[in-house]
């Protein structure tokens, strides 16, 4: 992308922009390169500045950065998103494909679980729990609704880390094999039980909960630790401590 004027430049992101997915800032770049991402066309207002980021924070990425980030005027930069990222960088990727997530999910013998958000309602908290997944080295994050995980607030939030797992969203009766263990105040304590890698581990809507349907296919409810008159933890929180507990000693 080097040789690409920045005029050609803004008018290449106009034409890619529709169904691509977007990656606003440096580390959500970062990440995406890092994992495989196919990266269309990286944008700038700052290179010596993404390029010091590089040497300072990835330096494996110092030479793609340099011959693929295209510069162009900051006031071109404003006009392609609805706010430019601190790190003066964005990117278009191509989405990963649904047929590879798929076979990725399903896949056997699974050596870790999958996380799935019934409903959720925040883009900011799927991306932070597709950020925790892809941490852990979770096999993939499911979400059921109508709220699609490859939002770009979603995308943000995880980092650029949805190029690290298998990010989809699916129905009840499409979730890949392996028993469901489903988080609710009422289950067991989650300290009593040992996890097993091909679970999947569902986890309510910030606001409603488990849905009824999920509820009752859960083929065991858990509970997280939690001192009395203290009502929830935020989703990404849950996420992390079961988790923690699934791969901490046993």
């Amino acid at each position: 992308m080097n040789d690409v004027d920045p005029a050609s430049a803004v008018r290449l992101w106009h034409e890619s922009a529709p169904g691509a997915v977007v990656l606003d800032g440096f580390h959500a770049l970062k990440h995406a390169l890092r994992f495989g991402a196919d990266v269309r066309l990286a944008l700038t207002s700052d290179k010596e500045s993404v390029l010091a980021l590089a040497a300072e924070l990835a330096d494996d990425l110092t030479g793609t950065l340099r011959r693929s980030v295209v510069e162009v005027p900051a006031d071109a930069l404003r006009q392609l998103v609805p706010k430019v990222h601190p790190t003066r960088v964005m990117a278009l990727a191509v989405r990963r494909g649904r047929a590879d997530n798929l076979a990725e999910l399903a896949a056997a013998p699974r050596r870790s679980p999958v996380v799935v958000l019934d409903n959720p309602r925040n883009l900011g908290n799927v991306g932070a729990v597709v950020r925790l997944a892809a941490g852990f080295g979770a096999t993939g994050v499911v979400t059921t609704g109508d709220l699609d995980p490859w939002h770009p607030n979603a995308v943000r939030a995880g980092a650029g880390l949805h190029f690290a797992t298998a990010v989809e969203p699916l129905a009840l009766d499409a979730f890949p094999p392996g028993p469901l263990y489903a988080l609710d105040p009422e289950g067991d304590d989650i300290r009593s039980v040992t996890v097993p890698d091909d679970a999947l581990l569902a986890f309510g809507s910030e606001r409603h909960g488990l849905s009824p349907e999920l509820r009752e296919r859960a083929d065991a409810l858990l509970a997280l630790p939690m001192r009395p008159q203290v009502s929830s933890y935020n989703l990404a929180t849950s996420v992390a401590m079961t988790l923690f507990h699934w791969g901490g000693p046993n």
